[in-house]
């Protein structure tokens, strides 16, 4: 899947500030990836972002997963456009409309039917953390129980449910207030963690919540931990998860927020484990050009919502359903893109391994799958340094991991070959410059 990229308009004369004094005197400290990524944006295409002065950056991060169709793929922009120039609704509740009504019949042609998948579908609010508080409510709704099994490592949102389960220390110290009806069960390979090892532990937080708790309401789980460091769960330790769900009478949701629309090289990360989760959780890229969206798809027998009871004023944006029902046309309709992701995610596999043999006194390894992989460095320090060095030669790389020891590739699954090419370059001289 490729796409041609034109060097956008912009004046020879722009120029820029670092820091731009505006956001440092009126936007919150709060802000982050702007300190990693110290330029002001202008345009994007594909694989490809422009800063205000014409510099081109390939663009290794893709909002964090939201832009898997590249930047301002042109087919969905312009089904966008032409639904706002025909005055096609915009806010509309949770009311039924054209826009939503092609979405839900395009997503069960494309994605459900063929799977073989009867879930229903539900519109929380616009993000991923929405997702989350939407499926945490509804699991305990469903059982009758309050305790939910999560994993180390693992990221869901920051809001104060989809927190309680997410293992980021800095992240829950926001908080300010207990997480509590939470057991944290060890990820495959965290620390070291073997799968046996890792599902035994999970047997005993499960048998622990059965006896102390009142029986566990869900397993929450990332297929591919994208925070917490790219860490890919195996087949086998993600059926015997299934499997303990099901024992115990657990719904099992997959957060596939960030994993998910074919980052992994499937629609979705857990389709090649043959798993069946009860509930299901997609944002960033379902909104197909990064319009805020997500759904929460859960087995029909859950959907045991009363009107409104799961409520918010933007519950189903029809830009974002017009975007997402291009992508499904364009994107899935076949298997052209899930192929190229296939093949481009070889190409990363190659190239990460390459690094590592090429530096051995650096204790490197790889870690991910598909167009979600990582380069971990047994010293956080030298994440940093590549990341810096890489951004210095115009490619936007995120960290991530628990101290941030993971250096993390998630190009737009449309990326060219030439820009996966130089991308992957760039990365490796990066790594030269800083270990040196």
């Amino acid at each position: 899947m490729t796409s041609s990229v034109l060097l956008p308009d912009i004046p020879a004369s722009a120029a820029i500030t670092v820091p731009p004094d505006i956001f440092t005197r009126r936007e919150s400290n709060v802000r982050s990836y702007c300190r990693s990524f110290p330029a002001v944006f202008a345009k994007s295409r594909g694989a490809t972002m422009w800063d205000e002065a014409g510099r081109a950056y390939i663009d290794f991060f893709a909002g964090a997963g939201t832009v898997n169709y590249g930047h301002n793929e042109p087919r969905l922009v312009q089904a966008v456009i032409e639904y706002l120039s025909g005055d096609g609704i915009v806010h509309s509740l949770d009311l039924h409309t054209v826009a939503k009504r092609t979405f839900l019949e395009e997503f069960e042609r494309t994605v459900l039917e063929p799977r073989g998948m009867a879930h229903r579908v539900q519109c929380p609010g616009p993000t991923g953390t929405n997702a989350v508080e939407a499926a945490l409510k509804l699991a305990r709704k469903v059982t009758g129980r309050r305790t939910v099994v999560a994993f180390s490592n693992g990221y869901h949102g920051m809001t104060l449910g989809a927190l309680a389960v997410t293992a980021n220390p800095l992240a829950r110290a926001g908080a300010g207030v207990p997480l509590p009806h939470v057991r944290v069960a060890p990820y495959e390979g965290n620390q070291g963690v073997a799968t046996t090892e890792a599902l035994d532990a999970l047997s005993q937080q499960l048998l622990l919540a059965d006896q102390q708790d009142g029986g566990v309401a869900a397993i929450i789980l990332e297929c591919i931990q994208g925070e917490g460091g790219v860490n890919a769960a195996s087949t086998e330790w993600l059926q015997g998860v299934a499997a303990r769900a099901q024992a115990h009478g657990a719904l099992l949701i997959v957060d596939d927020i960030q994993a998910g629309c074919g980052r992994s090289g499937t629609f979705f990360s857990f389709e090649p484990a043959g798993i069946d989760p009860d509930i299901i959780l997609l944002s960033k890229a379902i909104g197909g050009v990064g319009m805020p969206m997500a759904l929460v798809l859960h087995r029909p027998e859950h959907d045991c919502w009363q009107p409104g009871e799961h409520n918010g004023t933007f519950r189903g944006f029809n830009l974002a359903f017009v975007a997402a029902t291009a992508a499904l046309r364009h994107f899935w309709r076949d298997d052209v893109l899930a192929r190229s992701v296939a093949r481009h995610g070889a190409i990363v596999t190659d190239a990460l391994a390459e690094m590592v043999r090429a530096h051995p006194a650096c204790a490197l390894s790889t870690r991910g799958r598909g167009l979600m992989q990582g380069l971990r460095c047994e010293d956080p320090a030298l994440a940093a340094r590549i990341g810096r060095a890489a951004w210095d030669r115009g490619l936007v790389i995120e960290r991530s991991g628990r101290e941030d020891e993971v250096v993390k590739l998630m190009p737009p699954l449309v990326i060219r070959d030439d820009e996966l090419g130089r991308g992957l370059e760039i990365l490796a001289e990066a790594l030269h410059a800083a270990t040196h």
